[in-house]
């Protein structure tokens, strides 16, 4: 801001002396009060249009199968309580929904707006992604149907099948910390999150590590228009990164020791 006054306040001097100096600073106060508004306003918008299109693809996607199951609705239930909406904050989720399920839903366009509304930030996007796999995958099980649904979901947001699957295979990683599958499928899945294969080098692997979570950083996220009350599923999401790559170290200085 400072810096922004002091050019305003400069180009015056050169044209009007000292009060040119006054107007121009002036004038500089005043334009970073409106780049401010402007940003201010661009993530109030960002974020009212996160929660709705959130919402709104869920519905869909949780009929992929052919009918919304009261377990469905109960995820999306848990998820107000998680992202901690209020009372009008949840009827707009529950009109989006509601909204969503719909035979006439236009899923494509739903999310063609929200990609104009988020400008195309990667990491919003991904993060819109993983609440879908959150709400199919909350019985444990991500169904063919549902599967195929999130693959067009993530295509409409520019994403990848592989980021999909990534996606599941973190979804699976902390359900794994109670028991469940085995040290070899974890640590399959331990890559997929990582989106690396398994004969990849250590620095290459670093480095994937630290894209991932440069790119998720919950700080970072909620600059780009993140809601503050999804920081939690961001925070999650980065421990669980972590945790991969933490399981993947320790399996290859395991293997070194043994060789």
């Amino acid at each position: 801001m400072l810096f922004v006054i002091l050019i305003g306040g400069g180009i015056g001097y050169a044209f009007g002396g000292f009060p040119g100096f006054l107007i121009g600073a002036i004038a500089g106060v005043g334009l970073v009060r409106w780049a401010k508004w402007k940003i201010q306003k661009r993530l109030r918008a960002v974020q009212s249009g996160f929660m709705e299109s959130v919402f709104a693809v869920m519905g869909a996607v949780c009929k992929a199968d052919g009918v919304v199951t009261d377990d469905e609705i109960r995820v999306a239930e848990g998820l107000f309580e998680k992202f901690r909406l209020n009372a009008e904050q949840r009827q707009t989720a529950k009109a989006a929904f509601n909204r969503g399920k719909s035979d006439d839903f236009d899923l494509d366009a739903a999310l063609a707006e929200f990609m104009r509304v988020s400008g195309g930030q990667s990491g919003l996007l991904q993060m819109f992604l993983q609440v879908q796999v959150a709400a199919v995958a909350a019985d444990g099980e991500v169904h063919p149907a549902e599967h195929e649904m999130l693959v067009r979901v993530a295509r409409g947001l520019g994403l990848s099948e592989q980021q999909v699957e990534q996606l599941e295979a973190l979804l699976r990683g902390g359900a794994a910390s109670g028991g469940g599958p085995s040290r070899e499928k974890q640590l399959e899945d331990a890559y997929k999150v990582l989106g690396v294969s398994s004969d990849v080098s250590d620095d290459e692997l670093k480095r994937a590590y630290r894209k991932l979570m440069s790119e998720n950083h919950p700080d970072k996220l909620a600059g780009r228009g993140m809601p503050e009350s999804m920081r939690e599923m961001a925070e999650e999401k980065t421990q669980e990164i972590s945790h991969a790559y933490d399981l993947i170290k320790s399996a290859r200085e395991q293997g070194a020791t043994n060789a």
